[in-house]
């Protein structure tokens, strides 16, 4: 390569790390790393990994491949894949992991015995053709690398797979290419701390919470969060939204989904851990949670602000408005906690008057409480659940929120089945 594709390549490098440095979720941004990293070195496929130190383990996070991707409909997903694995040297990101080295495979069928040219060090890790054999994929030049925080701490493992030149041919990674992915994952390690701190404070703050509510769990805030990035990635395929306003809305949306009942901190002890349904008097205060929460996030400092914001003042609307929701026509900044909010005070906004945010949190959260056990009630059967979202579009729920849930349940109830 010449100076002048050298420097192109860098400079395409920056662009994308500029890019990266506006996400604030930590795992919106890695699946962008992992896009990029593709993008940088041509690669065909590749995943991307969490790694939990103090359990070495490694999650995956993202899976892509275009090849695959190719053969589905437009704005339907592959699969939703998740598993953890004991980080060892037995596996390639587990060597990765352990070692804090890259490694570059021109072909895990065809490896050699020995990590070096002497021949003294035995290779002590192999490839599982598991994936290929149930996906129909060949899987032949690997590069797998660690991404380091400036004080040593592995954060997760960046797989990428088949790099190909410009007429569609698999080739190895050259070490150029390993250079350049090399360069810029040690370019993004700060905007990933900077995004895992920012997780670890929202989630902090949910965590609070919860303490509050024994009904409610870190596990629940975490579903509801996956599931309406799920539904707005449908929807927002269906509505033919932009690509930069797409990934904008979302990166904002995983983290405002986590607080969309962060307001329930100040819900009396006698409401809040009532065992049993709560009589008028005490749904009556249990609505000022939303009002709590909107306090929290005033004054809105961020774009985040905002959307965790609107979703908590508005997940409970409805949206034909009717009486069955959470009334908040009224001044939110004058509620008190422990207060009751008046029953049959009407909506303040309805149907596309309610932020999308809120609309597809409202769903994700119903959709949840359904499959799952409460104190007062036992988990609903899916097809129970579907037929109630189902009987609901175009009352409790936004029809184009509906449509797009059921394109994409299947992806939801795996994850549903993953964080449960």
């Amino acid at each position: 390569m010449n100076d002048e594709s050298r420097s192109q390549k860098l400079q395409q490098i920056a662009t994308l790390r500029d890019q990266l440095g506006h996400i604030k979720d930590v795992d919106i941004l890695l699946e962008n790393i992992l896009t990029a990293a593709r993008k940088i070195v041509n690669a065909d496929a590749g995943s991307i990994y969490e790694y939990n130190e103090s359990e070495n383990k490694l999650k995956i996070k993202y899976t892509q491949n275009d090849t695959q991707q190719k053969r589905l409909s437009p704005g339907e997903k592959l699969p939703y894949v998740s598993f953890s694995m004991v980080a060892t040297t037995h596996s390639i990101s587990g060597y990765s992991t352990l070692y804090k080295k890259a490694v570059n495979i021109p072909d895990v069928y065809n490896m050699d015995e020995y990590l070096d040219a002497e021949k003294t060090e035995l290779r002590p890790y192999n490839f599982d053709s598991y994936n290929d054999e149930n996906t129909n994929y060949h899987t032949k030049s690997m590069l797998t690398l660690p991404l380091i925080m400036t004080n040593g701490k592995v954060l997760g493992i960046l797989q990428i797979i088949n790099s190909q030149d410009e007429n569609g041919n698999v080739i190895p990674f050259s070490e150029e290419s390993e250079f350049y992915v090399s360069y810029f994952a040690a370019s993004v390690v700060q905007i990933y701390e900077y995004a895992y701190l920012t997780k670890q404070l929202v989630e902090r703050l949910v965590k609070m919470a919860n303490y509050r509510d024994p009904r409610e769990t870190g596990a629940h805030v975490e579903r509801v969060s996956c599931f309406s990035l799920e539904i707005y990635d449908r929807y927002a395929a269906n509505k033919h939204i932009p690509e930069v306003e797409r990934n904008k809305f979302r990166d904002n949306l995983k983290l405002a989904a986590k607080c969309h009942d962060v307001g329930k901190v100040a819900v009396a002890d006698k409401v809040l851990k009532k065992q049993g349904l709560l009589d008028d008097d005490e749904r009556a205060v249990m609505r000022g949670h939303i009002c709590i929460g909107a306090q929290i996030f005033t004054p809105a400092e961020s774009e985040l602000d905002k959307m965790a914001f609107e979703v908590c003042l508005h997940h409970h609307d409805r949206w034909d408005g009717g009486f069955k929701g959470y009334p908040d026509n009224f001044d939110y900044m004058e509620y008190v906690p422990e207060t009751k909010i008046p029953i049959n005070n009407p909506q303040k906004l309805v149907g596309a008057e309610i932020p999308l945010a809120a609309r597809i949190v409202s769903l994700a959260d119903v959709y949840d409480a359904l499959r799952h056990r409460r104190v007062y009630k036992d988990s609903w059967p899916l097809d129970y659940t579907l037929k109630e979202i189902s009987k609901e579009s175009g009352h409790q729920f936004d029809p184009e929120i509906v449509e797009a849930f059921f394109q994409v349940i299947d992806r939801i109830e795996a994850i549903n089945r993953d964080l449960s």
